[in-house]
């Protein structure tokens, strides 16, 4: 079996399963926003539910229209408070003890390795980096998640990606996702898991490896998934995690394919809109080397794109690493003329070290402006919306038509670095040339 599929049928209680079977396992934690547990809530009383099965696994985090941008979003999070006070859920995340959903459960410690975590978010794939399974539901399988403790799966197929070698300075784990999604598309990965492994693995942080499986979706892939090793230990000690439960998956597993990634040949990657497919390199092409299917946008180079805003932050790239990587760029600079630059720390937290190193200085100083942890500009929400024509470069992880605005928008996916530098200079440009 795989990694996957070992952690699958441990939570199902069987000794082996097999791509394709249709299991019920009993979820580690159920997690929900202020956009999706509503609806859930909703149905959860439309079953005649008036108890959740285990508050201490249930987390209620408000973090896309929070703090409330109107009268909705306001009713929405109240809705989730009543809810969490009557159920007796501690783990309800607002005002003050806020922060973006896939950034502050793993800060929190609330998934460790080995764990089933479901979340009515499509990036709760995100937590696969910790060594657990994790993957977006529907809003309806939340509410009979969270009424009977159990989630039904097909037992994914898998694709290894194997990874040698060592990013190259100003190269991130959100150059490599770009990479790969641009070699296989926007459903290379079709309800699989992302499998890494590899040498390479033990190069990456861990703000990198959250990052990575975060976008695993954006491949059509059910989970991104990284082995346990002593980088993943030493985090779950320092967040306070349960003990972890590490499955490693067979030599004989099964593959429907393998991907080999020389991470030294990745270099600063943009996807251009309208999908995270549409990945380009500033030298006009990625790596022939794991290029599956390869599109045409992708072996031409990115050219002259003028810009008129910049977005570092979201569960992607909202990470105290990212911020450390943005301002070691934008300190002593200023951002261009005409230009709106948003910094949103993922979490309080990161908030307070951001501040305690200096960062957020750093970011005032250069000209941006500075938010408070919130998913608002990604989803097109509130702090960031784009009016017709108008350009940005964000650290996001989605870039469909209208995602951060009006339709007539444009927004490219790129990570901390490549933001930075294009702040500075009003266009997209690649990092490397500045430092």
């Amino acid at each position: 079996m795989t990694m996957t599929q070992k952690i699958l049928a441990h939570a199902a209680g069987f000794s082996t399963v097999e791509a394709g079977y249709l299991i019920l396992v009993r979820p580690d934690r159920v997690l929900g926003n202020d956009i999706t547990a509503p609806v859930a809530i909703n149905e959860f009383r439309e079953m005649g539910a008036t108890r959740v099965y285990d508050p201490a696994r249930i987390s209620l985090v408000m973090d896309h229209f929070a703090p409330n941008k109107d009268i909705k979003a306001a009713a929405q999070c109240k809705l989730c408070r009543d809810f969490a006070h009557e159920m007796g859920i501690s783990g309800f995340y607002d005002g003050g003890a806020m922060g973006i959903e896939h950034v502050l459960l793993p800060e929190l410690g609330l998934v460790t390795a080995g764990d089933v975590v479901i979340g009515a978010d499509s990036h709760t794939c995100t937590y696969g980096a910790l060594g657990a399974f994790a993957t977006g539901v529907g809003s309806t399988d939340m509410a009979v998640a969270i009424k009977t403790g159990k989630a039904w799966f097909k037992v994914p197929e898998a694709i290894r990606i194997v990874l040698t070698g060592k990013l190259n300075a100003w190269v991130s784990g959100k150059d490599l996702i770009l990479s790969i999604i641009g070699s296989i598309g926007v459903d290379g990965a079709l309800y699989q898991s992302m499998e890494f492994c590899g040498p390479g693995v033990a190069t990456l942080s861990m703000s990198d490896r959250l990052c990575i499986c975060n976008m695993a979706i954006e491949a059509g892939a059910k989970n991104g998934i990284f082995p346990v090793d002593e980088r993943t230990i030493a985090f779950l000690e320092e967040v306070g995690a349960q003990v972890p439960v590490v499955f490693t998956a067979d030599e004989d597993a099964e593959y429907v394919s393998t991907i080999e990634i020389d991470l030294g040949a990745i270099t600063p990657t943009v996807a251009f809109p309208h999908l995270p497919e549409n990945a380009r390199t500033f030298e006009g092409g990625l790596p022939a080397s794991y290029s599956l299917q390869g599109s045409s946008s992708a072996q031409d180079p990115i050219g002259f794109i003028p810009i008129d805003q910049v977005v570092i932050g979201s569960c992607t790239n909202g990470r105290l690493e990212d911020l450390q990587i943005a301002a070691e760029i934008l300190r002593g600079r200023k951002i261009a003329p005409n230009l709106r630059v948003i910094i949103i720390p993922g979490t309080q937290k990161v908030y307070l070290d951001a501040m305690a190193q200096g960062l957020l200085r750093v970011f005032v100083e250069a000209g941006a402006l500075v938010s408070t942890p919130t998913c608002g500009p990604c989803l097109g929400g509130h702090m960031g919306i784009l009016a017709a024509g108008e350009r940005a470069v964000a650290t996001t992880n989605r870039n469909f038509v209208g995602r951060m605005g009006h339709t007539e928008s444009e927004v490219y996916l790129a990570s901390p670095a490549v933001a930075a530098a294009s702040a500075v200079c009003g266009c997209i440009t690649d990092p490397r040339t500045l430092m």
